[in-house]
């Protein structure tokens, strides 16, 4: 990827590599941070070297131009944590890449559209469903609606336009995606502030990697921090009946309705942290989320955990223990590491993945299957 603002945008952290030269640095660096353990393989799984996210965030800067105009442009921090006002991003994707001139170039010429507005930022599906959020430091009246709707049918895109306790959604608050997953067809929604994979294809290639790792079981699967459903649903297909629980309304909102649009039957989603799962499972609280749902109906022999970068706090490490098999993808190797210490001296690492999600950057996520020894 030859990018103009390598070496200048703190978004790329590793500019002075090639694709694979960041990879295999980042790979490197994660097998030795994990060589204690006994790791029987590592498999890789790849990024498109440009335009792979599909979730972008970008600054309003406002400046003048050489005739003293004023002007504004997208902005990301440099390496200095100023402002560097940019043209274009490489890694978006592709209809992220072309709308952001478009768009920018309608606001740049109307005054109640750009007048305060401070952040940008896009949410785009494979199935080129776009949703796009202004934000801005001012409320927004009704003028600004009907320019905003105008633009949102002119470019056939969502668009909603936000303020300080205000959230103005045009038309929808969501986009719709289409995942194909094993060469079977999965239907999503992604709301606007709920959390969402940022690399597709990478997100695709996760979740047929966990699927590849597990044979179809007639026992259940439990899963923590399930969020929108993302490998819940996908996940059913291996197992009797699935218990998931999210601390957030907005992603269990999300996973009921992308339950719904896959016809799946099989899920009970529950809204409560994994602390307070682990609570109600040991009966030592009863909660009234839990009032339909017989914790002791299931049959559990499989946990999903993909928790946030602090990893798992010490009880649900110990109740992850308690399963005969445990899937864990990570976003920080540094918890993961901790964690593993833990968990395996009770189980084996079988398998063990690395995941590029964030090309050109530090960043690298991790999936690992154990089993009990």
């Amino acid at each position: 990827m030859n990018c103009e603002y390598f070496g200048k945008c703190g978004s790329c952290t590793l500019y002075d590599k090639n694709y694979e030269e960041q990879l295999e640095y980042k790979v490197q660096r994660e097998k030795q941070k994990f060589s204690q353990f006994d790791i029987p393989n590592i498999d890789i799984i790849k990024s498109e070297e440009q335009n792979f996210r599909t979730r972008a965030e970008f600054r309003i800067w406002k400046n003048f131009d050489n005739e003293n105009n004023p002007t504004i442009s997208y902005a990301m921090n440099d390496f200095n944590k100023n402002a560097l006002e940019i043209e274009s991003c490489q890694i978006v994707s592709k209809d992220i890449a072309c709308l952001m001139p478009k768009l920018l170039e309608k606001i740049q010429n109307d005054e109640e559209l750009k007048f305060k507005l401070f952040a940008c930022e896009f949410l785009n599906s494979t199935t080129n469903d776009m949703l796009v959020t202004l934000i801005y430091h001012r409320k927004l009246e009704e003028n600004w609606i009907e320019k905003a709707k105008s633009i949102e049918k002119e470019f056939g895109i969502k668009i909603i336009g936000r303020s300080r306790k205000q959230k103005e959604i045009l038309s929808k608050d969501f986009i719709e995606e289409t995942l194909e997953i094993e060469e079977k067809k999965f239907r999503f929604q992604y709301k606007e502030g709920g959390f969402t994979q940022p690399n597709t294809k990478v997100n695709i290639k996760m979740i047929e990697w966990v699927l590849g790792q597990i044979e179809k079981s007639d026992k259940d699967l439990c899963e923590l921090y399930c969020g929108g459903g993302n490998f819940t649903i996908p996940l059913s297909q291996k197992f009797n009946k699935v218990l998931a629980t999210e601390i957030s309304k907005t992603s269990i909102k999300s996973a009921l309705t992308n339950c719904s649009l896959n016809s799946i039957s099989n899920i009970d989603f529950i809204r409560m942290s994994a602390e307070e799962f682990v609570e109600a499972l040991e009966e030592k609280r009863e909660f009234n989320r839990l009032k339909d749902i017989d914790l002791k109906s299931y049959n559990f022999e499989t946990i999903f955990v993909d928790p946030p970068r602090a990893g798992l706090d010490d009880t649900t490490r110990a109740l992850s223990k308690e399963f005969d098999t445990i899937i864990y993808i990570s976003c920080n190797p540094e918890t993961l590491h901790r964690d593993l210490e833990e968990l395996t001296k009770t189980h084996k690492i079988i398998n063990f993945a690395l995941f590029d999600q964030f090309s050109y950057t530090e960043h690298i996520e991790s999936g690992v299957i154990l089993k009990r020894l």
